[in-house]
């Protein structure tokens, strides 16, 4: 598993050794060309703050349905709150996701001008406060927190692609990015059942923090599947399809799915996306006459709506 999806101490990305940037670089980089995933160890999120997360996750998930209905995603139109088994399917040809769903975004006033002209995706969070105390506080937190460890990624991402160490980062304010908790219930009677179906993922990286269950799944060059186990106190990293479209797919959006392997698991990706607005374009140290564009440029908004509406049947 090391070999095709290896794990890579990022610490000194934190210090000001330029060389040992470089080095760092040229890793990620490898991995983004061969597999479209790696791991990360060295980064500056608290183990703690992770495991009051998901101490908070499991309390949520554990409620009545009636109380999780409050925070429903059918109380907006902008995909924040809770989703109920079964409601997201991400394999279009079949209805196979069984899991419970909470996602949160960039939180926007009522006043700002995008929530006025009821913008895709833009608003406020919808936070559980009224049921468990210390929610909003505590996820708003992590939030910003990843945020700024999307930063430090595309920062490497950048020098792997010899571009301005910032190319990504001028991007990313007021981002569409969504943080997620996932509870994938244990069904000891269909061990080996998928539970998230294929799929790549919508936007630039996802950073993905497992539980120490297991059950990701990636599929390889030669359409094998890889389990990916949970590393202590890491991330799994994995391509998004407009990271893909920028690189023209000389980084991989690479397929994965989840398996049940009858424990209940809790599953906290980042979903990193830039502000709605970005213009999604292949770079252009990544074509020539021989190696065209593959894809047409797409406007950020206008991408994730296309995939949430067919992972929520319209």
């Amino acid at each position: 598993m090391q070999e095709y999806i290896p794990v890579i101490d990022i610490s000194d990305i934190y210090q000001s050794d330029k060389n040992r940037h470089l080095q760092i670089a040229q890793r990620v980089d490898e991995a983004c060309r061969h597999s479209g995933f790696f791991c990360i160890t060295g980064h500056h999120i608290s183990q703690k703050d992770i495991q009051r997360i998901k101490a908070f996750a499991r309390h949520f998930f554990s409620l009545p349905m009636e109380d999780k209905q409050s925070v429903s995603i059918l109380n907006n139109q902008i995909y924040r709150g809770y989703s109920s088994h079964e409601m997201e399917q991400l394999d279009y040809q079949r209805s196979i996701d069984y899991k419970e769903i909470f996602d949160m975004g960039y939180h926007l006033d009522a006043d700002h001008p995008e929530v006025q002209r009821k913008e895709p995706f833009r608003g406020s969070n919808q936070h559980p406060e009224h049921l468990i105390a210390g929610w909003t506080k505590l996820f708003e937190t992590h939030y910003q927190n990843m945020t700024e460890l999307a930063k430090v990624l595309f920062r490497i991402i950048a020098l792997g692609l010899k571009l301005e160490e910032n190319f990504f980062n001028d991007m990313f304010f007021e981002s569409l990015s969504t943080f997620r908790i996932i509870h994938y219930p244990g069904l000891p009677e269909q061990r080996n059942r998928v539970v998230c179906g294929a799929h790549t993922d919508y936007g630039i990286l996802t950073i993905l923090h497992q539980d120490d269950v297991g059950g990701l799944q990636v599929r390889s060059k030669d359409n094998q599947w890889v389990d990916v186990p949970p590393i202590t106190d890491g991330f799994v990293v994995n391509i998004g399809d407009m990271m893909a479209m920028w690189t023209n797919d000389r980084y991989k959006s690479t397929s994965h799915r989840v398996l049940n392997i009858g424990q209940d698991r809790i599953s906290m990706p980042f979903f990193t996306e830039p502000h709605p607005s970005q213009l999604i374009q292949c770079l252009p140290q990544c074509s020539d006459e021989q190696n065209p564009p593959k894809y047409p440029p797409v406007i950020c908004r206008d991408w994730l709506l296309k995939r949430f509406k067919a992972a929520y049947n319209g």
